[in-house]
């Protein structure tokens, strides 16, 4: 009866043992096995009526960035990201007028919403701008590029479709891409000259500041950014031009690309005040 019980109790103390080894191999195996990242689901909502631009912000480069690869400015801090807006970071983009003159830029165009708005209130106050147009719009709608021009603003190249890692391309990718915007705007203009390029996003590079150049123009940043681009409201894009701008800035706003009546009204609101304060003008088309 004695041996019986000592067995039973042996046999229960192996038991315990060996759960027990089974409990710490267990626990060590899943503190080898590497945590799996959560996955979120991301969207977005768009117009189907007309092109919207939501990505200003260029991708986050892999690495260490090199004289092709910028992680320069974008359009919000392009045009949103807060990064420095040094100049080394702007590989020689213009960010001013270079003299005590104002310009307005107009990215994204032309849209037939709010393009036809945006010439109105210009032309009411009698100011000149800039018109940083996208080269796929510039060739679905030949007659605003034709109404810019005719009201005497200035033309910009904005790349063919509003690529923010353009400049991260090859060279003769770059060079096709600026080239077929130029040919969309000249078949609506043929004598308008175009001698700015805007890099969409604000994403330059050596790359595409050095194939810009080649082509005859000069790349366009600027000094001044509402953001309107995110449609905070005609209040806070007004409010922060009204408050930035200074001799010689260049204002950066939007006139296609999604939603920009507050754009639209916030222009209406702000021109009185800038055209009592500063001489407004279109960048010049002979800049060199």
């Amino acid at each position: 009866m004695i041996r019986v019980n000592s067995t039973a109790r042996a046999a229960a103390i192996v038991t315990l043992v060996v759960v027990a080894l089974l409990g710490s191999a267990y626990v060590l195996g899943r503190s080898l096995v590497p945590e799996q990242p959560r996955r979120h689901a991301t969207g977005a909502t768009t117009n189907g009526d007309e092109p919207h631009y939501a990505d200003q912000l260029p991708p986050e480069p892999s690495g260490t960035p090199s004289a092709s690869q910028s992680t320069g400015p974008t359009e919000a801090g392009q045009d949103g990201s807060g990064r420095d807006a040094s100049g080394d970071r702007l590989f020689g983009a213009q960010t001013g007028t270079g003299n005590e003159r104002l310009a307005l830029t107009f990215d994204d165009g032309p849209d037939p919403r709010y393009t036809p708005q945006v010439l109105a209130a210009l032309r009411e106050y009698d100011v000149k701008a800039t018109f940083c147009v996208v080269g796929e719009n510039a060739q679905n709608h030949p007659d605003l590029i034709q109404a810019i021009v005719a009201d005497g603003h200035t033309l910009c190249n904005h790349s063919w479709h509003h690529d923010v890692s353009l400049g991260n391309r090859s060279t003769d990718q770059i060079r096709a891409d600026l080239l077929r915007t130029n040919a969309a705007i000249r078949a609506a203009a043929p004598e308008a000259p175009i001698v700015w390029y805007r890099q969409p996003g604000g994403a330059w590079t050596y790359p595409v500041v050095s194939v810009a150049r080649q082509l005859g123009m000069t790349p366009l940043h600027w000094s001044v950014d509402p953001s309107d681009w995110q449609a905070p409201g005609a209040g806070k894009i007004a409010a922060t031009v009204s408050t930035q701008v200074g001799p010689g800035s260049v204002v950066l706003l939007h006139d296609a690309g999604g939603d920009r009546q507050g754009t639209v009204d916030a222009l209406r609101r702000i021109l009185p005040e800038l055209s009592t304060h500063f001489e407004l003008e279109a960048l010049p088309t002979d800049p060199t």
